[in-house]
């Protein structure tokens, strides 16, 4: 059975108890599509769904603690999302400095470290200032880690890597997978054991393409908004029947 037939199965499969998880599935990567479709369905504003968007990542990010997970890497921003209306831009970066501001704390509190991976060169000054302050105030907590990526792609994440190899003077000989990946925006995040991708897409869309060369991918139908402890599991219910073979037998 192919991937995608056992994506769309997953749900009549036997549940497995979370106590097995825990030992299976250290990091994970999400996708959090959907927000402006589950705005739409409620005939209310673009900006309405960002912000029911990241009140759906404190709790994922919350479960994710009670369910033994240790590093949780969040697309909240691509370099392709410049491309959307103005309006809609200049409302999400306001949005990124209210969900510091309201949804971190919490998570704070909880000893969630907050790490942000992509460009800063292009975020608003007050946007900009708030993510320094948040990564120096979580720099000494390890319960988990949230990693942000904002600004953030997948192929520039490769290229620049591939730019300091060349600043570096590094002898062609010398370049392997280690090399490249200690040159990448975060090269002491994990490598994601799970994907997962909210609205029923099914695609990568330039996130993490050196990282997930080997991870589990699920695809959910659910809008981002509605995503919670239960979606979670589920995903994670999924990672835990599947046999990973890095290519062997």
């Amino acid at each position: 059975m192919n991937l995608i037939n056992r994506i769309r199965q997953f749900r009549a499969i036997r549940p497995v108890y979370e106590e097995e998880l825990n030992d299976r599935v250290r990091s994970i990567a999400v996708i959090m599509d959907g927000n402006g479709r589950w705005a739409k369905r409620r005939r209310l504003p673009v900006a309405a769904g960002h912000r029911a968007g990241t009140r759906a990542l404190r709790r994922t990010v919350e479960a994710s603690i009670d369910l033994g997970v240790e590093s949780v890497c969040m697309y909240a921003f691509s370099t392709e999302n410049w491309s959307r209306p103005p309006e809609e831009i200049e409302a999400l970066m306001e949005i990124f400095v209210e969900s510091i501001d309201k949804e971190m704390p919490e998570l704070v509190r909880q000893g969630v470290r907050t790490r942000f991976v992509g460009r800063r060169d292009r975020a608003p000054t007050r946007l900009a200032a708030k993510i320094t302050e948040l990564e120096k105030a979580t720099s000494g907590l390890d319960r988990l880690d949230l990693w942000i990526a904002y600004d953030y792609g997948g192929r520039a994440d490769i290229v620049q890597a591939a730019r300091r190899l060349v600043e570096e003077c590094i002898d062609p000989l010398d370049i392997d997978e280690n090399a490249i990946a200690a040159r990448l925006y975060a090269s002491e995040m994990p490598d994601p054991d799970l994907l997962i991708r909210t609205s029923g897409e099914e695609r990568l869309s330039n996130f993490l393409l050196w990282q997930l060369a080997y991870t589990e991918l699920v695809f959910l139908d659910v809008l981002w908004p509605d995503f919670g402890r239960r979606e979670l599991s589920r995903a994670l219910d999924e990672y835990a029947r599947r046999r990973r073979r890095f290519g062997g037998r």
